[in-house]
């Protein structure tokens, strides 16, 4: 099996139990798996097929992204300054262009900015699928960019016609949802420690599918070992759709459908009480904060620093390409912390005296508790004990950036904060599952200008 040292690297930060940061330090990986951690005074001389010196460089692993909707790529910067479901409702039909061909590329893009930006490992939620439109591509996209990837199986089945938002034309049948999810777990669910893809059921949110399918989807999700994802509490237009609906807050309806537990996460989750949070941390429900998506739509503050505070696992999400418009953790970890910062006093009391507007806290978040969000609390999520720190026996995923850049000069002093607190950047070095991605700033294997082309070759297509 092949070796690789990464050897003097000036800052490693590995995010193991005892969270260790380590000076000149050393990685040994052999085949796909880390086999030691250390100084290089401890692992320098190791015989190893390749060895990269990252002088210069912190090294950290890679992050974990867990909310994305990568076929959005095609239509960023639109709807700019509308709510949520008018944005959802303006694009829906245009969604509906879409064919197989478009959301492999689409994804293909995706993935290569997420890489680009230190995430090794993603999952996707593809919850529209006209024409002729599979999961199957993005799995295969993964598989020849060689992102570790959770390809979540989304899906709307409840309609306008139906009391639902989406137009009828964008739904599937029900029958027809569970068949397919079925499938995909059959052909491409991997459960092995590991694994570089697993299937997840993914009904896409409380108004665009009915109960029965939630708890189907769940019924099915746990026969087979997979996990559950949708988006909830994203916004207050969705919490009166509930109320008027199903006479209950969201959570209140997850958890009447089953869908709470340590294998399910929701996106966004804004609008959740105190007791709701509670509930959430007694039976291991975690979420994925996206900051970025919520800002860009107006929606709201998640209270991470309550959710942490009361053991909710909490990870890091860059949302769809259309909400979001970038696909970079670091700027999502960035985000984070400081939104958590400006979050008023109890998330909604006004500053004392009268003066108006409303008192943060500064250490509300730190740069460490973000990041670790962005690694270790992504894989708790997906439910993964091999990826999210660097430790013998753990996947290796890696990522490396060059400390000695113009939005980095001056960091010495913590180079692991300015991760967040300093940027944008892109990573020098990505390794995943012991295969070099990226080396010196530019993709290994990958021909960058020629996927852009067949990009807007197909953003043209889609839209004439």
């Amino acid at each position: 099996m092949p070796t690789l040292l990464l050897r003097h690297i000036a800052h490693l930060a590995t995010f193991d139990d005892a969270a260790r940061e380590i000076t000149d330090g050393a990685l040994y990986l052999r085949d796909h798996v880390i086999e030691a951690v250390g100084t290089d005074a401890e692992l320098g001389a190791r015989p190893a097929d390749r060895v990269i010196d990252l002088s210069g460089h912190l090294v950290m692993p890679g992050m974990v992204n867990t909310h994305h909707h990568m076929y959005q790529n095609l239509t960023r910067v639109m709807v700019q300054d509308e709510p949520l479901f008018t944005w959802l409702s303006t694009l829906y039909p245009i969604w509906a262009r879409l064919d197989d061909a478009a959301i492999h590329v689409s994804a293909r893009v995706a993935m290569a900015e997420l890489i680009a930006s230190g995430c090794t490992t993603s999952s996707d939620h593809l919850y529209i699928r006209p024409n002729d439109v599979t999961l199957d591509s993005t799995i295969a996209a993964a598989q020849g960019i060689g992102l570790r990837f959770h390809a979540a199986r989304g899906a709307m089945s409840r309609g306008q016609s139906q009391g639902g938002l989406p137009p009828d034309s964008c739904v599937e049948r029900e029958a027809d949802i569970l068949k397919d999810a079925e499938r995909l777990i059959h052909a491409h669910h991997d459960p092995a420690r590991h694994a570089m893809t697993r299937i997840v059921l993914a009904p896409c949110s409380p108004f665009s599918v009915t109960p029965g399918l939630m708890r189907e989807a769940a019924a099915l999700a746990r026969a087979h070992g997979v996990h559950l994802h949708t988006h909830l509490a994203e916004d207050l237009d969705e919490e009166v759709w509930c109320r008027d609906a199903y006479g209950m807050r969201p959570a209140a309806f997850a958890e009447s459908v089953g869908w709470t537990g340590p294998d399910v996460w929701f996106a966004h989750a804004i609008f959740l009480d105190s007791n709701e949070i509670r509930r959430f941390a007694e039976t291991g429900t975690g979420m994925t904060h996206c900051p970025s998506a919520n800002m860009r739509c107006g929606q709201g503050i998640a209270k991470i620093r309550e959710m942490l505070d009361a053991g909710m696992t909490c990870g890091l999400g860059v949302d769809g390409s259309a909400s979001n418009d970038t696909s970079n953790l670091f700027l999502e970890a960035r985000l984070a912390q400081l939104l958590q910062r400006v979050a008023p006093a109890r998330y909604g009391s006004e500053a004392p005296g009268g003066r108006g507007g409303f008192g943060g806290t500064p250490g509300a978040l730190s740069a460490r508790e973000a990041l670790t969000m962005a690694t270790r609390g992504g894989a708790k999520l997906l439910g993964r004990d091999d990826i999210g720190h660097l430790a013998p026996g753990m996947s290796a995923d890696v990522i490396a950036v060059k400390l000695d850049q113009l939005g980095l000069s001056g960091t010495q002093r913590d180079p692991l904060a300015a991760m967040v607190m300093c940027g944008p950047f892109r990573v020098s070095h990505s390794v995943i599952h012991g295969r070099p991605i990226i080396a010196d700033g530019a993709f290994c294997d990958l021909d960058l200008d020629a996927l852009l082309a067949e990009h807007a070759a197909t953003m043209a297509r889609i839209w004439q």
